[in-house]
């Protein structure tokens, strides 16, 4: 008989009653070290103060009116994520699949408007991960995710993630842009070759191309800076974002040039729920908390510490960790037993970590963390290994 939660999810049994900063407990009060953040949504924790206050204060006020009327706390987020950004406008949903099907729609929007109606294959990666929709899926390249739900979408042409020549090759009178992942999360957290990243903002502008980075986990201090495009020192003409952007509200969002977003106009797209005063608040808020001075330069260096007293494990035991890598505080182990046997063995130890492919355990830890929290997590990551190589 089939559940009344629909099994689409294989869960852990483990249920939680509350978070603090770091930290969840379950109901009978065991504590765990969140370095899974809910898959990178809990930026700034679990229960913080401020993003609870502008919750509770806009939930006794407005919570929905739709898009039919102005949102000032909409206006307000827009205009911070544009002039701390590379954009000039922003458009908002409730997830990162939505943002990404956005981003999507602006691009061949754009190519239609600039007069080439022809124009509408997307470049994408292997190992890339945009979501679960059928273009979304369709635009990833995870063959579990795609079984059963054929035919795809056929307007993806995969290619290696670093190949430049190969995505040169791909590039025909059909392609409208390129859709890229600066750092691979679900793929198994592969940060982009700087060289290879640029290299794709000069394809785009030689062939006449959109440069489109889903930016859903990368994005929002993830990688120590706001966006990950920052990090490579790369300039896109759209992006994607989710996940931290609401420190755990659902929100998503799609950033765009002026020029990008040139086809946009009343009616050709929208959202029901996308940029309601609730979620804005809560964006706003989380946004208040990132720019704040040397909050993100804070993040890099912990980032730096975790990593390289991570990387001290794995020299302790190459028999469980072969490397490891990341950027900011988003780190792969990539795993010499299967990854599932390291996550399993961390929550054993009392830390909460997420698997992704290329057989590696993921670390997302919320950008709050400090010397503390690092040397726990490490401690149990050590432990971890000891019991796996045991």
């Amino acid at each position: 008989m089939i559940s009344e939660v629909m099994p689409s999810y294989g869960r852990v049994d483990i249920s939680f009653d509350r978070g603090d900063g770091a930290y969840l407990f379950t109901s009978d009060g065991k504590r765990y070290l969140d370095f899974a953040s809910g898959v990178a949504v809990t930026a700034l924790g679990h229960n913080h103060p401020h993003l609870v206050e502008a919750l509770t204060k806009q939930a006794a006020k407005l919570w929905h009116c739709s898009n039919l009327f102005r949102i000032p706390e909409q206006e307000r987020l827009a205009h911070r994520l544009v002039s701390h950004s590379f954009a000039d406008t922003a458009f908002f949903c409730n997830s990162g699949a939505e943002a990404v099907e956005a981003g999507l729609k602006l691009v061949r929007k754009f190519q239609h408007d600039t007069g080439n109606t022809e124009r509408y294959r997307m470049v994408t990666f292997d190992g890339s991960f945009h979501g679960r929709t059928l273009s979304t899926i369709s635009a990833g390249a995870n063959a579990a995710h795609q079984a059963g739900f054929g035919p795809m979408v056929e307007a993806f042409d995969h290619v290696p993630f670093g190949n430049l020549n190969e995505v040169r090759n791909a590039i025909t009178p059909q392609t409208a842009g390129i859709l890229v992942e600066a750092v691979q999360g679900e793929g198994g957290i592969r940060p982009g070759d700087v060289a290879f990243l640029k290299g794709l903002r000069e394809a785009c502008d030689e062939f006449g191309l959109l440069l489109f980075f889903d930016e859903v986990q990368t994005g929002m201090g993830r990688t120590g800076h706001l966006f990950g495009y920052e990090w490579a020192g790369v300039t896109p003409d759209v992006i994607a974002l989710a996940k931290g952007l609401g420190g755990g509200f659902p929100v998503g969002a799609c950033l765009a040039t002026e020029r990008a977003a040139i086809g946009i106009t009343p009616g050709t797209h929208g959202s029901t729920f996308g940029g309601n005063p609730l979620a804005m608040a809560v964006a706003n808020a989380v946004l208040d908390v990132l720019l704040e001075d040397d909050f993100l330069a804070k993040v890099r260096t912990t980032g730096n510490k975790l990593m390289r007293q991570l990387e001290g494990v794995a020299e302790q035991w190459p028999q469980v960790i072969e490397s490891v890598r990341g950027v900011g505080l988003m780190i792969g182990l990539k795993c010499a037993v299967p990854a599932g046997g390291l996550v399993t063995a961390c929550r054993e130890a009392g830390l909460l970590t997420v698997p992704a492919g290329d057989n590696v355990c993921r670390l997302l830890p919320p950008l709050i963390i400090g010397d503390s929290h690092v040397a726990e997590a490490v401690e149990m990551v050590g432990n971890a290994c000891k019991s796996l190589a045991s």
